[in-house]
């Protein structure tokens, strides 16, 4: 790996993980049909639609509104551990995603996965990776306050500061795909790129919209922070980092 080429304004990559990189979104809808069915109740789209990119946490209260009666712990340990295990049997991976993520790697650029996800299904799936691509892991169990709170991708970066203290937010850019990952990513600060998968985000204009990661690489997450850059204020631009 070298270091990133001279001048670039790109030093990190921060990366949602499910529906960004893995399609596990399909996973999680079928063991939260299964569990809410097996406690005698009935789970819709819509609601399936409603737990995308949430904080487990918040998503096992919706469950328990449906019938569910488990403890909070108990329902997100359920989920995750059928989520694992159709892992293990097929990585449904995203199109463009290992590419990105090879060519990132091979440039120099740091990555960090910031996931709602506990820490046992980020590792089994960065497990699964090639390459040690993730210098960082943020996990839905590490932080207090889970999507679409910037918690996480705050946490990430000042990771990240931990070896290269010159490192800001205006340095780094957010790849995610739902509605409240994309609300955690620009509340931070971080120039992001919205992918949508399950649910459709509009072109609102505080970030990005890509159809894919298809095609995508370094040249236009480059180009996204020069032209973030133009329009950052001044007084912004220096030391912007989390207080």
């Amino acid at each position: 790996m070298r270091n990133p080429a001279a001048g670039s304004p790109l030093k990190a990559v921060l990366w949602d993980m499910d529906g960004t990189i893995v399609d596990t979104e399909p996973y999680w809808i079928a063991a939260e049909h299964a569990l809410v069915e097996a406690h005698g109740g009935t789970w819709s789209h819509d609601q399936a639609m409603q737990l995308v990119g949430q904080s487990l946490t918040f998503s096992a209260g919706l469950l328990q509104q449906a019938g569910v009666e488990l403890g909070i712990r108990e329902i997100i340990d359920s989920l995750t551990a059928q989520v694992i295990s159709s892992v293990q049997q097929q990585v449904p991976w995203r199109p463009g995603a290992r590419e990105l993520l090879e060519e990132l790697h091979l440039a120099g650029v740091r990555c960090a996965l910031v996931t709602m996800s506990e820490g046992p299904l980020a590792r089994e799936v960065v497990a699964s990776l090639p390459r040690p691509y993730f210098e960082v892991l943020v996990t839905g169990d590490t932080v207090t306050q889970g999507k679409p709170h910037p918690e996480a991708y705050l946490t990430a970066v000042e990771m990240l500061q931990e070896r290269d203290p010159d490192l800001g937010i205006h340095h780094c850019v957010a790849l995610e795909d739902s509605v409240p990952g994309v609300a955690a990513a620009v509340a931070s600060g971080v120039t992001t790129v919205a992918v949508p998968h399950i649910v459709p985000l509009p072109d609102d204009g505080r970030y990005a919209l890509w159809d894919s990661l298809s095609g995508r690489g370094l040249v236009e997450l480059e180009a996204l922070l020069l032209e973030a850059g133009a329009t950052r204020p001044a007084a912004a631009a220096v030391g912007d980092s989390r207080g």
